[in-house]
């Protein structure tokens, strides 16, 4: 397949800022971070870094990598595979994720729910 330079400057930007914004989620986590849906001893609501701004920078993350991926590769299976996987987990993910975390932290969560978006800074 051919590499257009457009495309191709596009996606990788857009890779290189979602692994940025991955390393930063999971640096701005620390100890909370957990591959599974649990809460670890001595959890803490992380609002700081960029969880000021979204509740779910790396799904963000992840997603955005997906993006870059379709732009990069102009196949209309292999570009898109890897989001359409992301939406469809997160998809699946977030309410439970959420409902998790509102029944630790009640009242702190509603507030933090209220001054931030899930995904998207000031959209959704």
């Amino acid at each position: 397949f051919e590499l257009h330079p457009a495309p191709l400057v596009i996606g990788t930007l857009m890779l290189t800022a979602s692994l940025w914004l991955f390393h930063r989620s999971h640096k701005d986590l620390g100890r909370n971070w957990s591959v599974t849906l649990e809460l670890r001893e001595g959890h803490a609501l992380v609002t700081h870094g960029v969880y000021s701004t979204i509740r779910h920078p790396m799904y963000t993350a992840l997603i955005g990598y997906g993006i870059g991926q379709a732009v990069v590769l102009p196949n209309w299976i292999a570009g898109p595979s890897y989001l359409v996987a992301m939406v469809l987990v997160f998809a699946k993910r977030l309410g439970p994720e959420e409902a998790l975390m509102r029944e630790q932290f009640g009242a702190e969560y509603d507030a933090y729910r209220e001054r931030t978006k899930r995904l998207v800074p000031g959209v959704y």
